[in-house]
C-alpha cells in the first residue's frame, strides 16, 4: 500500500517476522537505501540529507517500531543484529539485485553487519559520522571530553560541555544520565546551534523509540572479529564521513573504520557535527554523490 505528498510517497512491506515496516521515497535517480540512526529514531529527521534527493531516489526506512512501522510482536527483535533481515527483506522487496547503502551514526552498526552478511547485495557503502560498536572501534569517555571541550568559551557551549560532562560522570558510577543534562548537551551535536538545529533536536525524543533503543546494542548483538574479517573481503568501495566538530566518531576514528575496508576511505566535513548534512547541505550532498558515482 502507498500514501503519498508532493515529495514523500510512503509504502510499506512486511518483514520475514510478519511485522509491517514502511519506508519513504523522495527524489529520482538511482535508489538509495538510507538506514536512520538515534538509535532507534524515525527516518523523518534526515530530511532529503542535504539535497542529496536531487540525483538519488532516497528510500529511507523506518526501522521497526520507529515512524510509520509497526511495533514488533517479539522487541527482543530490536535488537541491531536482527534487524539484518530487515534490510535484505527491504532490497528484495524493491527488487534489487544490489543497491548503495547510506546509514547514519548508530546504525552504521547494521549497516556493518548487512554488509557483512550480505556483500553481494551492497555496490557502495556511505557511513555518515557512523558509531563502530560492530567492530569494537569506540571513542573513550576522555577522548570525547578533550573533542567536545575544543568548543569551550562561549555560550550555549559552555553550559552544554557542563550537561555533558555530567551525563559522562554518571555513566562511569554505573548510573542513568538525567535526561535534561543529554537534552542540555545537543548544541555539541551541531556545527551550528542554529533555528534549524534547535527544532531537529527537539524532535529527537518524539521521534526516538526508547525501549529499542535501549535493546539496540544489547548482549549478543555483536560479534567484532568476524565482522571485522568479512569486511575485509567486502569488493565495493566504502566512504566514512565525519565531521570535524563531532566526537563520536572523531576523524580520526572514522579514518580507523575506514581502513577495515579494501577499498576504503575517510573524509572530513569542516565545520560539520553528528548531523553535518544540517551544516553545510551543498558540501554534503556533492560529496556523498561523488562517492556514490564514481567511487572512493
Amino acid at each position: 500500500m502507498s500514501t503519498s505528498t508532493p515529495s514523500t510517497c510512503t509504502f510499506t512491506f512486511t518483514a520475514h517476522d510478519g511485522t509491517e515496516l514502511a519506508y519513504h521515497v523522495q527524489g529520482e535517480g538511482e535508489p538509495l537505501l538510507c538506514l536512520p540512526g538515534g538509535a532507534m529514531r524515525a527516518s523523518a529527521y534526515l530530511g532529503d540529507l542535504g539535497g542529496l534527493s536531487a540525483g538519488r531516489r532516497l528510500i529511507l526506512l523506518d526501522l521497526r517500531g520507529t515512524g510509520d512501522s509497526a511495533v514488533p510482536a517479539d522487541t527482543s527483535t530490536y535488537r541491531v543484529d536482527h534487524q539484518v533481515a530487515d534490510v535484505e527483506a527491504l532490497r528484495s522487496h524493491l527488487g534489487l539485485e544490489s543497491a548503495d547503502l547510506l546509514a547514519h551514526s548508530a546504525s552504521g552498526n547494521l549497516a556493518l553487519l548487512y554488509t557483512a552478511a550480505h556483500p553481494q547485495r551492497v555496490r557502495r557503502l556511505a557511513l555518515i559520522t557512523p558509531t563502530c560498536w560492530a567492530v569494537d572501534l569506540a571513542e573513550s569517555p576522555e577522548t570525547r571530553l578533550a573533542d567536545i571541550r575544543r568548543r569551550a568559551g562561549s555560550e550555549p557551549y559552555d553550559t552544554a560541555i557542563a550537561a555533558y560532562e555530567r551525563a559522562l560522570a554518571a555513566i562511569a558510577a554505573g548510573g542513568n544520565p538525567d535526561e535534561a543534562d543529554w537534552m542540555a548537551a545537543m548544541p555539541l551535536a551541531y556545527g551550528r546551534w542554529d533555528e534549524t538545529a534547535r527544532a531537529h533536536a527537539a524532535l529527537s525524543p518524539v521521534q526516538k523509540n526508547a525501549e529499542a533503543s535501549a535493546a539496540f546494542a544489547g548482549p549478543g548483538a555483536f560479534d567484532p572479529p568476524a565482522t571485522r574479517a568479512a569486511l575485509g573481503r567486502f569488493a565495493g568501495e566504502a566512504l566514512v564521513l565525519a565531521g570535524d566538530l563531532d566526537s563520536n566518531p572523531s576523524p580520526a576514528l572514522a579514518a580507523r573504520l575506514a581502513e577495515l575496508f579494501a577499498r576504503g576511505v575517510a573524509d572530513v566535513q569542516r565545520g560539520g557535527g553528528h548531523f553535518p548534512w544540517l551544516d553545510e547541505p551543498r558540501w554534503f550532498a556533492d560529496r556523498v554523490e561523488r562517492f556514490l558515482a564514481t567511487g572512493a
